[in-house]
C-alpha cells in the first residue's frame, strides 16, 4: 500500500493505491501478451514445446491444451486485479494516480516475463521464445526476453516511486 496526499488546506491526509492490484493486472497482460503474441500470432512456440515438439496432432493438442490452461491462469491474475481495485474504489481515502497504475501494472508485467523466462525457458526448458529460429539463437531470445522482464520491473519501480508523492494523474 502506498500512501500519499495532501487536501487543499494543506493538511496530510492518508490516502492509499491499491498496488497489489496493479501488479495482478500486470502479471495477467504479461501472461496474455506471451501467450497471444508469442503462442498464437507468431506461433513461436507453445507452453510445452521444447518437451512436446509440435510434429505430430498428440503434441500439437497437449500443447494447446497447456497453453490454454496458461491462458486461464493469466485471466485468474486479471480478475483479481479487478477485484482488488474493485474492492479498494470503494474506499474514500483511495489515492488515483496514473503513475502508480503504469508503474505497478509495469512491475507485474515485468515480474511475469522474468518468473516466466527464468523458470519456463532457462530452469525447466519447457519451451523457449523463439522456436522458429536455429536452435543455437534460442538462448539469445531467452535472456534478452529475461533482460526485458528486467528492465521492466526497473522501469515499474521507478514510475511507482515517482507516482508515490505527486499529484493524482
Amino acid at each position: 500500500m502506498i500512501t500519499a496526499g495532501a487536501n487543499s488546506l494543506g493538511v496530510t491526509e492518508k490516502r492509499s493505491f491499491p498496488v497489489a492490484a496493479g501488479i495482478f493486472f500486470g502479471l495477467g497482460l504479461g501472461g496474455f501478451f506471451d501467450g497471444i503474441v508469442l503462442h498464437q500470432l507468431l506461433q513461436w512456440h507453445h507452453m510445452l514445446s521444447n518437451w512436446y515438439p509440435v510434429n505430430n496432432i498428440e503434441n500439437l493438442e497437449l500443447n494447446t491444451r497447456w497453453d490454454g490452461i496458461f491462458h486461464s491462469a493469466t485471466y485468474v491474475f486479471v480478475l483479481i486485479g479487478l477485484f482488488l481495485l474493485w474492492r479498494a474504489a470503494h474506499r474514500a481515502h483511495l489515492y488515483w494516480s496514473t503513475k502508480l497504475l503504469v508503474g505497478t501494472m509495469l512491475l507485474g508485467f515485468g515480474i511475469f516475463n522474468t518468473v516466466e523466462g527464468v523458470v519456463d525457458h532457462h530452469v525447466l526448458g519447457i519451451h523457449h521464445v523463439n522456436e522458429t529460429v536455429a536452435r543455437e539463437h534460442w538462448p539469445i531470445w531467452d535472456i534478452g526476453f529475461t533482460i526485458w522482464g528486467i528492465a521492466m520491473i526497473a522501469i515499474g519501480w521507478l514510475i511507482m516511486r515517482a507516482g508515490r508523492w505527486g499529484k493524482p494523474s
